[in-house]
């Protein structure tokens, strides 16, 4: 698991310092709008970009984490080994969706690619967002399917 957590970790920095890049263009963007009448041509197109990028970027250490949202309400008086059982259904079902989604993603890119699709304003290539999307929700999948096989860590209370 110790390799996987590592990816996990410099997926989500990858993803924060593209968070912050896009701030900060962000920013420039605004500013240069308001201050002397000049923008950054396809600002929000960039946005969009890199959001979708890094939410899958995050995505990984969100798993590893358990960061996803767990309803319990019906789960409350259930004992640990039924709420493990049930953790670990959940984890298989969603490495099995993010398998997937790796799986469907890919074939966009190479869609994107072959066609030379881009974005509407400056033409940025499509393929590149689809590329940086793969591995994360490859690392997903792999986690999650770790998860359902060996469980979770106790977390003790």
């Amino acid at each position: 698991m110790r390799p996987l957590e590592s990816l996990a970790k410099l997926c989500a920095i990858l993803a924060g310092v593209l968070l912050t890049v896009v701030t900060l263009m962000t920013c420039v963007s605004l500013i240069g709008r308001n201050l002397i009448g000049m923008t950054i041509v396809g600002d929000f197109e960039l946005v969009g970009a890199a959001a979708g990028a890094a939410i899958a970027l995050f995505m990984p250490w969100c798993q590893l984490q358990r960061g996803n949202i767990i309803v319990d309400f019906f789960t409350a008086k259930a004992s640990p080994r039924t709420i493990d059982g049930l953790d670990r259904f959940g984890a298989l079902l969603l490495g099995l969706a993010m398998a997937l989604l790796t799986w469907r993603t890919t074939l966009g890119g190479i869609n994107a690619w072959k066609s030379g699709s881009g974005t509407m304003l400056i033409g940025f290539p499509e393929w590149v967002i689809y590329v940086a999307m793969v591995p994360p929700l490859a690392l997903t999948a792999a986690i999650a399917l770790f998860q359902a096989w060996r469980g979770f860590p106790r977390v003790e209370e």
